[in-house]
């Protein structure tokens, strides 16, 4: 449904988006990723058509955005960031005028409108001005207008922003609800939510794709995976730890053994896995063979926000002076 390759732009010397390149399959929800300055708006802005690429093509349904703009705005519910709307407005009167431009019109506009109402619950809102609502009731207007239509492609930018927790809970949900039907970008800086709805999740840092893959593979790449949490009761005798520790470092598949706390007599060690691998088999024996009074055993998955910091800063650094707020 989208296809990038190897989309530039440039802004005067600055260079924005450097070379990307990825597609979206209907049923994908991708997460797009990066710290601010990174290109994320920049590019969501060239698969939409709202900006010229400098160099490379980007695809949506099959038609170019830069040769066939209206088929591809047609096919497109786009979220941008801040959610604009004219503030005079009703929600009321701000989605029917959306739906007129989409050439909805009649029963049909009806319909459609009280759907997307209901879906977003504006219910309570849709004659009140825009310019009064608050910062979360606006993201739900703009929300309701990207998908209105019921496009192929959905493309949003940060679509829980400003959102209390039970409200974001909803938009995921209908992220959820969506995604089988639809292939959908959302760029967002909660690794919470790539966790919650993403099938997929691209990190970009400097205009550059620095990683690609699912949560799960990418969770993988995090320093703590597949570590093992351990919890020992040890009356806090420094004889009874460093025996502790002593046997875990023995264990084959161990790199090395971190210490977390001794806090009330329970000392707790997070043991490293060579290479990534499961050790929690292993540490359970040991603790089983050995008697130890175990209080907690738990296996760390590894966490995005682990792997986005090594990543994003591990990339080669772009001297302050040329960096521009692309995202």
């Amino acid at each position: 449904m989208i296809e990038i390759k190897g989309l530039v732009k440039r802004f005067g010397d600055f260079t924005a988006v450097d070379g990307v390149s990825f597609s979206v399959a209907r049923g994908e929800v991708l997460g797009f990723l990066g710290p601010n300055g990174a290109g994320k708006s920049t590019t969501m802005k060239m698969i939409t058509g709202f900006l010229t690429p400098t160099a490379g093509s980007a695809r949506v349904g099959g038609h170019d955005v830069a040769t066939e703009p209206v088929l591809v705005k047609r096919s497109i519910g786009y979220l941008p960031e801040g959610a604009p709307a004219y503030p005079d407005m009703t929600p009321e009167s701000f989605l029917r005028f959306i739906a007129d431009i989409r050439g909805v019109r009649g029963t049909e506009r009806k319909r459609r409108i009280e759907q997307v109402v209901a879906r977003v619950h504006l219910e309570g809102v849709m004659r009140q001005s825009i310019d009064t609502l608050s910062k979360g009731y606006k993201r739900r207007v703009g929300l309701a207008a990207a998908i209105l239509h019921d496009p192929d492609v959905l493309i949003m930018d940060e679509p829980t922003d400003g959102l209390d927790p039970n409200q974001k809970h909803e938009v995921r949900t209908l992220i959820q609800e969506m995604a089988a039907t639809k292939a959908i970008i959302l760029s967002t800086h909660i690794l919470e939510e790539v966790d919650a709805v993403c099938t997929r999740a691209v990190i970009i840092a400097r205009g550059r794709i620095v990683a690609d893959g699912t949560p799960e593979t990418l969770r993988a790449r995090a320093r703590h995976h597949n570590a093992v949490a351990l919890t020992v009761r040890t009356d806090g005798r420094s004889d009874a730890i460093g025996a502790v520790r002593s046997e875990l470092q023995r264990l084959p598949g161990v790199l090395g053994v971190e210490d977390a706390s001794i806090v009330n007599g329970k000392a707790s060690f997070v043991v490293m896995p060579k290479g990534g691998q499961s050790i929690v088999a292993e540490v359970s024996a040991l603790a089983r063979s050995k008697g130890w009074n175990v209080d907690e055993l738990r296996v760390e998955p590894g966490r995005l926000d682990e792997v986005f910091r090594a990543i994003t800063q591990s990339s080669a650094a772009t001297p302050a002076t040329a960096r521009t707020a692309a995202a």
